[in-house]
């Protein structure tokens, strides 16, 4: 029974870092697709200098939200190693090598905070150079989540089939978070190879849904303190029937 309750304490606190983490990434991802005014330089700095204080705030979430990831893969390495200890360590690993790039990017969005600073070595450059420069780092800023996205989607296998084979969360939460793996991955690769095609593949963003239903599920329901009948049992037999 203690081994039961404490599965069930892991899977929340697995629940609480993953919704944490899935509110701090999208405000972290409002850089650069919420100040970005598409062609105009000029304007975009403008709207990050009258917003300064919001455009910060997503800075700030960006960050928060690698540092949750990485506390988030601990926790559901945890409660799921004893599933599979080899596809375990994958998913971990999958995350902290994503971490880094995440990092990486974030500095390009930090990067017209710099440019507009008022600092006198900037002086060499006049206005609209630094309003191109602004725009150059956003879009850099862009092209580092498309391809950090892929990763997004990788750890999404491993984890996946963590849940499908675990006997104590619902099996369709494991298909459907492999699913989003797939989804990531043609977004991530149509957005560099076909940037014209981007905003159409993104909405494939919609069969990442596996994701807010396992956060809504370990929140609630934890995990189930028995696996379901005709899956192994704890000493590694199938549950006979009389």
């Amino acid at each position: 029974m203690e081994k039961m309750n404490s599965r069930k304490h892991e899977a929340r606190v697995a629940g609480v870092l993953y919704l944490l983490m899935g509110v701090t990434a999208a405000f972290g991802l409002n850089i650069p697709s919420g100040f970005i005014v598409r062609g105009d330089a000029a304007a975009t700095a403008a709207k990050i200098a009258s917003s300064q204080l919001l455009y910060r705030l997503c800075v700030v979430c960006d960050l928060a939200s690698q540092v949750l990831f990485v506390f988030l893969v601990l926790a559901l390495y945890q409660l799921l190693k004893g599933v599979n200890i080899r596809l375990a360590a994958l998913m971990v690993a999958l995350v902290l090598v994503q971490v880094p790039m995440g990092f990486a990017s974030m500095l390009f969005g930090i990067a017209p905070l710099v440019l507009s600073n008022g600092a006198d070595y900037w002086s060499a450059f006049d206005k609209h150079q630094l309003d191109a420069m602004t725009m150059g780092f956003l879009r850099l800023r862009g092209y580092g989540t498309d391809a950090v996205t892929a990763l997004w989607g990788l750890w999404l296998l491993p984890f996946g089939l963590l849940v499908f084979r675990s006997g104590f969360i619902p099996r369709i939460l494991g298909i459907f978070l492999i699913i989003g793996c797939f989804a990531d991955l043609a977004i991530s690769v149509t957005s560099l190879l076909f940037p014209v095609y981007g905003s159409i593949v993104h909405k494939l963003m919609f069969l990442g849904v596996g994701e807010l239903l396992i956060i809504l599920w370990l929140l609630i329901k934890g995990a189930r303190t028995e696996p379901p009948e005709g899956l192994p049992s704890k000493s590694g037999s199938r549950v006979a029937g009389a």
